[in-house]
């Protein structure tokens, strides 16, 4: 069996236009490969195809071509073992108002072919915080509370991909840190985690690798830390002893005087090092109480690489 949790080949995705207009291409020949037991973000602007990607794999969406294999299975000769395969966390909160938490476990259990002995309701109501809720409506549970029913949801098959569709959107700090929580132990326990998220600072703590999506193709895809790498961009920020009256100048070198009256100097590293940019400052006449430097972060990264064209 391949070591890939999800291989990705040729992906592609066109949506028929309405009446009169043209079709859409969502996914244009996507190559994706994510390694099993690697927390691995799906990133891109709304409307990239990522929605798309997720809905392919959790079979949801018919593709238009291409090939998709989960834990070893092709999607297309095999559609129930690798199905069975992965548990999707949907960002809409789609639960029927009529279930208690427990309820919904249950159902989605049987709807998985998992055998009664085989589930594990009580075990996932405690791991998502619902205990004391086990037996309420979920019309009566807050967006918060539902929030951590889909992730139960997505975890009664004992999937080994588990797939979350911005499962922070809208929540407080505290369900976010709960979930988090949840997801690093999921994930020390060898379970694949695949994240989309619009927090991109979320990303850049959480996964290993990042694949990032814009017009239905893959722009970039590497390991967080080498992501980051790719930015030449960096920042130095000079607090000085004394009121500036003289910027510093020098090739590669942009300078701003703050309101705080701290002096920005921002320059490529490749091409200027920090010696020649505080040369540059000390040649200012400027005097230095603190200095430090900033590097790109993730949320940079993103844009330079999902600007239009």
């Amino acid at each position: 069996m391949t070591q890939d949790a999800i291989r990705i080949e040729g992906l592609r995705k066109t949506y028929r236009g309405a009446k009169g207009q043209p079709e859409k291409q969502a996914l244009k020949g996507i190559d994706l490969s994510i390694p099993r037991g690697s927390v691995f973000g799906l990133l891109g602007p709304n409307g990239a195809g990522k929605s798309t990607i997720i809905n392919i794999l959790a079979g949801l969406v018919l593709k238009t071509s291409g090939k998709v294999t989960i834990w070893g299975f092709d999607q297309d000769e095999n559609p129930r073992q690798s199905r069975a395969s992965i548990g999707v966390m949907p960002q809409e909160l789609n639960l029927d108002p009529f279930f208690t938490p427990r309820g919904a476990l249950e159902v989605q259990a049987g709807l998985y072919g998992v055998r009664k002995s085989d589930r594990r309701s009580d075990e996932i109501l405690a791991m998502i915080g619902l205990e004391d809720k086990a037996e309420a409506y979920a019309r009566t549970l807050s967006g918060g509370m539902r929030r951590r029913l889909l992730l139960g949801k997505a975890l009664v098959h004992h999937p080994n991909i588990l797939v979350l569709d911005e499962p922070t959107a809208g929540v407080d700090i505290e369900l976010r840190q709960m979930l988090w929580a949840n997801i690093r132990k999921l994930n020390e326990q060898g379970m694949t985690i695949i994240l989309t998220t619009h927090y991109l600072e979320e990303a850049e703590e959480m996964c290993d690798e990042i694949a990032i999506i814009n017009e239905g193709e893959v722009v970039a895809r590497d390991s967080t830390k080498n992501l980051l790498g790719r930015m030449d961009a960096k920042t130095m920020v000079v607090h000085p002893d004394t009121a500036v009256s003289t910027l510093p100048q020098g090739a590669g070198i942009e300078a701003e005087l703050r309101g705080d009256g701290a002096v920005v100097l921002r320059y490529g590293s490749n091409a200027t090092s920090a010696e020649q940019v505080l040369a540059a400052v000390r040649a200012a006449g400027i005097t230095i109480r603190d200095v430090k430097t900033e590097e790109a972060d993730l949320e940079d990264v993103f844009l330079s690489l999902t600007k239009a064209k």
